[in-house]
C-alpha cells in the first residue's frame, strides 16, 4: 500500500527513519523528541514506542521494527496510531534508497 492511498500518509509497510533534524532525549518514560526545523516537541510515552523509533533506521518496515521491539500483533494498531502522529509531524519520514 504506497502511503498515497491512506489518508495519515503512514504506510507500516514502508522503510522509516527518524528525521535527520529530531533530537531524542531518553527518559523514564519513554522520550522527548523536538525537531530543529519545525520547532516541535513530541513525547513518547513508553520505552517500547522509543525501541520502536530506534529500531525504524535498521528495520526493513515499521512493522519489522515494531516486531523488533516486542510488540505484539494484537498492539500493532496502537504503534500505527503513534507512528502515523509522528510522521505527521515530521518527527520520523520515510527511507529513500541512498538515504
Amino acid at each position: 500500500m504506497s502511503t498515497e492511498s491512506r489518508p495519515d500518509g503512514f504506510d507500516p509497510q514502508a522503510a522509516w527513519r527518524l528525521h535527520p533534524q529530531v533530537s531524542v532525549r531518553p527518559e523514564r518514560f519513554g522520550a522527548l523528541l523536538y525537531h530543529f526545523g519545525t520547532r516541535r516537541l513530541s513525547f513518547l510515552k513508553s520505552p517500547t514506542l522509543l525501541t520502536v523509533v530506534k529500531g525504524l533506521a535498521d528495520a526493513q518496515t515499521a512493522d519489522d521494527a515494531c516486531r523488533s521491539a516486542g510488540v505484539r500483533s494484537e498492539e500493532l494498531p496502537t504503534y500505527h496510531r503513534a507512528l502515523a502522529t509522528l510522521a505527521g509531524s515530521h518527527m520520523i519520514c520515510e527511507r529513500t534508497e541512498g538515504a
